[in-house]
C-alpha cells in the first residue's frame, strides 16, 4: 500500500478505502487502479483477515462429496457466495461422524466467517467448537433431533407421502420403500411412506421397508431382495437419487421391467434422469432456491443482521411425471 501511496501521491486512508470497497473520487480511482496494475499489487487476504477478524470464507461441510446431490448443492452454494464476494472451503465428511467432527474443528481453526452443513450426525453436539467461537451455522437438507439451528430443507415426510399417494391412486397396494434409517432425510421419508399407507387403510408390511445408508449399493442390493420375494411389491419408492440409481440398475439386470412388472418413483431430477428410459416419476426439490436461502440466512448472521431464534425454512416439492408408474387393474 505504501508503494501505491508513493506512486499516486494519495493518502493511505484513501487507498485503503478504495481497496475495502469504499467510494473515492473518480480521478483517484483511476490513479489507484493504474498504480495497482503497474506494481502488480495483490491484497494479502490472510493479513486482512487477521486485522479485520473476517476472512470472507465460508466453510461448507457435505455428508458425502461422491453423492451427485451434494455436488449439485455445492455448485449452487458456491455460485451464490461469489455474488457477495465470499469464497468457500469444502470439507467431505465421508458419511462418518468422526470425520465430520474433525472437519468442523478444522474449519474453526481456519477462522471461517460461517459454516453451511449437510450433516451426517443427527445430533448437534459436534458443533460446540463453532458455537464457542460464535461462528454462524446453517444446516441444509437435514436438521438435528436435539438442537435447533438455522435450517433450509424440504418437508421430507410430506414429500414422501405425496409420492406414495401417486402409487395408491394408480391402484397399487403392495408398495415397498428403500430408504436410510440412519439419516434424517431417510427417516422422515419412511415416516411419510407409513403415513400414506395408514391413511389408505393398508397394512404396513415390515418386509417391504428396506433400509441402509443412502447409496447406490444399498439401492441395488435392497431392490434385488424385493424382486426375489415370492410376493414381490408392484411398486417401490426409492429414498434418494443414489438409492434410485442402484435400484434401477437392479431392475434392469433382472427379468422384470419397469413399469410393466414394477413401478418406480424416486427423488431428485438430476442429470441422468433425462437420459434413461422409461422416464421416471420424481419428487423434485428446489435445490437452487434452497442454497440461495441458506447463503442469505448465513450472511445475515455474519453481518449481525439476523440475531434471534433459529429459523427453519421448509420448501415445497413438485412431482415430475414420467413413464415409470403404471396403473394396476
Amino acid at each position: 500500500m505504501r508503494d501505491v501511496k508513493n506512486k499516486t501521491g494519495l493518502s493511505l486512508a484513501t487507498i485503503s478505502k478504495y481497496l475495502n470497497g469504499g467510494n473515492v473520487l473518480p480521478e483517484n480511482k483511476v490513479l489507484i487502479e493504474k498504480a495497482i496494475k503497474e506494481l502488480h499489487y495483490e491484497v494479502n487476504e490472510i493479513a486482512r483477515g487477521l486485522v479485520k477478524n473476517k476472512t470472507r470464507i465460508v466453510g461448507v461441510m457435505v455428508h458425502d462429496i461422491e453423492c451427485y446431490f451434494s455436488g449439485k448443492l455445492l455448485h449452487y452454494i458456491g455460485q451464490e457466495l461469489r455474488k457477495y464476494g465470499y469464497g468457500m472451503m469444502i470439507c467431505d465428511s465421508c458419511n462418518a461422524q468422526e470425520i465430520e467432527a474433525q472437519n468442523l474443528k478444522f474449519l474453526v481453526s481456519r477462522k471461517v466467517d460461517g459454516i453451511i452443513i449437510l450433516p451426517v450426525n443427527m445430533k448437534g453436539g459436534f458443533l460446540e467448537p463453532a458455537k464457542k467461537d460464535k461462528i454462524p451455522i446453517v444446516l441444509v437438507d437435514r436438521s438435528f433431533q436435539d438442537e435447533e439451528f438455522d435450517c433450509v430443507a424440504i418437508d421430507n415426510q410430506i414429500a414422501a407421502f405425496r409420492a406414495v399417494d401417486i402409487l395408491l391412486k394408480n391402484n397399487h397396494r403392495d408398495i415397498a420403500v428403500i430408504a436410510s434409517d440412519v439419516e434424517y432425510t431417510g427417516i422422515e421419508r419412511i415416516k411419510g411412506y407409513e403415513d400414506a399407507m395408514r391413511q389408505a387403510g393398508i397394512e404396513i408390511r415390515r418386509e417391504y421397508i428396506k433400509t441402509g445408508r443412502h447409496s447406490s449399493e444399498v439401492g441395488y442390493e435392497k431392490m434385488k431382495e424385493l424382486l426375489a420375494m415370492p410376493n414381490r411389491p408392484t411398486a417401490v419408492l426409492m429414498g434418494n437419487y443414489d438409492t434410485m440409481l442402484g435400484g434401477v440398475l437392479a431392475v434392469n439386470e433382472s427379468r422384470f421391467s419397469c413399469p410393466e412388472d414394477i413401478s418406480l418413483i424416486g427423488f431428485d431430477a438430476l442429470m441422468i434422469t433425462g437420459v434413461v428410459r422409461p422416464s421416471w416419476y420424481m419428487v423434485v426439490q428446489p435445490m437452487e432456491k434452497m442454497c440461495e436461502k441458506a447463503v442469505e440466512l448465513l450472511l445475515k448472521r455474519i453481518e449481525k443482521q439476523g440475531d434471534g431464534a433459529p429459523v427453519k425454512i421448509c420448501f415445497g416439492t413438485e412431482i415430475q411425471k414420467g413413464e415409470s408408474v403404471r396403473a394396476v387393474n
